[in-house]
């Protein structure tokens, strides 16, 4: 057996089966590009779902936490540290609020969004406590703990591990009749992504999000944006509310918060809402640890130049005009998307997303798929203009384009 297949078979048999990777195995990677262990190089147009937005091995990034690996990494929360109160305060300002609590991955930052708005909704609005209620959307993805997967129309990540969590209803994404006739005297929070990720890059409706904003304010609800992966770039601005004007009362982020070095996530609101909580009510080891702080503060001051943000939307701009053309060729039945980010639905004539994910991992570029026909693009923000074009080319023959 060739090395790959021997470290592929070494992962299946003692690795359990919660996820199904392409069979190709990454020894190193620099930029938008990745190695692996036969030395075959292979274009990221994923791009770790968001969380290598400055693509792979940012010298920046690198040096930030090379920087902080020779000083303290690790305190707890039971101590303060010299970055702690920088990384909460630029984070708050680049989102444009008061408050951060810093948790690790995504689903985290979900869950306290969640802990969050229930306690709000007790202690501010009046909701009696137990009977509060948070609206979200279906096809959402925001994780995949037990109390996530309770409010997920995802039987895939939903079947076999209830009983489930209860408090949330569940609407059609986009669908403000239904929206409004969900929102009730118990709702504390509407939770929505501002554009679908894992369901294929669905983009609402114009006027849904504002739409939405000018319900929960008028219905004393808080908005909640999940923008862990349409966040800090991916779309073209740095959140991808800013796309309809809203702003929520809550923004929650991850993945590229942590430069593809450390796992970092934050819930950024206001004090009137995050000051809920006391001492002891929530919290996490490694949450806002010295590491995680030192590489999100220079993702914060890479993001506050306006260049990844721009990067995204012009190159995003040809991306999707260079998508837009395969949809006349019968083997494309929709594209959807903003910046660098794209979903596109393979004509079943053509094979399955996993068919034709497989085929362009043999041409060298790395896409991956979703929903059965669904192929997501998302390159790193660094990505050249000639590696993407090229990339899409290769996306082109293996569709017969």
């Amino acid at each position: 057996m060739s090395t790959t297949e021997t470290l592929v078979a070494a992962a299946e048999a003692h690795g359990a089966h919660n996820y199904h990777p392409l069979p190709v195995v990454v020894a190193t990677a620099d930029g938008a590009w990745m190695t692996d262990v036969e030395g075959r190089r292979y274009l990221d147009l994923l791009a770790g779902y968001s969380a290598l937005n400055f693509g792979h091995g940012n010298p920046r990034l690198l040096a930030a936490a090379r920087a902080q690996l020779e000083r303290v990494t690790l305190t707890s929360r039971a101590f303060h540290h010299d970055r702690f109160g920088a990384f909460c305060e630029q984070l708050a300002a680049l989102c444009g609020m008061d408050m951060v609590l810093p948790m690790n991955t995504g689903a985290e930052a979900v869950e306290t969004a969640v802990k969050t708005a229930r306690k709000w909704g007790h202690l501010v609005k009046g909701v009696p406590d137990g009977r509060s209620k948070i609206v979200v959307a279906g096809n959402n993805f925001h994780g995949r703990t037990t109390t996530i997967i309770s409010f997920s129309t995802d039987q895939e990540a939903r079947a076999d591990f209830g009983p489930y969590t209860p408090g949330f209803e569940i609407v059609p994404y986009g669908d403000l009749t239904a929206m409004r006739a969900a929102v009730t005297e118990n709702t504390v929070a509407v939770l929505l992504e501002p554009v679908q990720g894992e369901a294929g890059v669905v983009v609402p409706p114009a006027g849904y999000l504002p739409a939405v904003r000018e319900l929960t304010r008028e219905r004393g609800v808080l908005f909640v944006a999940d923008e862990i992966q349409s966040g800090l770039g991916r779309t073209g601005r740095t959140f991808a509310c800013e796309h309809e004007g809203v702003v929520p009362d809550m923004y929650v982020l991850g993945k590229a918060l942590g430069g593809g070095i450390v796992p970092v996530s934050a819930v950024v609101s206001s004090a009137e809402v995050l000051g809920v909580f006391r001492p002891g009510e929530h919290g996490s080891t490694f949450g806002g640890n010295p590491l995680a702080c030192a590489v999100a503060l220079e993702v914060i001051a890479m993001l506050r130049t306006g260049e990844y943000q721009e990067r995204s939307a012009d190159l995003g701009a040809r991306l999707h005009r260079d998508l837009a053309e395969l949809t006349g060729t019968g083997k494309v039945s929709a594209v959807r998307g903003r910046g660098l980010w794209a979903g596109v639905d393979v004509d079943p004539s053509v094979g399955t997303g996993r068919e034709v994910s497989e085929r362009m991992m043999g041409r060298g570029v790395l896409v991956k798929d979703t929903h059965g026909s669904t192929i997501r693009i998302a390159p790193p923000l660094t990505i050249s203009r000639e590696d993407l074009d090229w990339g899409i080319g290769e996306l082109r023959e293996v569709l017969g384009a």
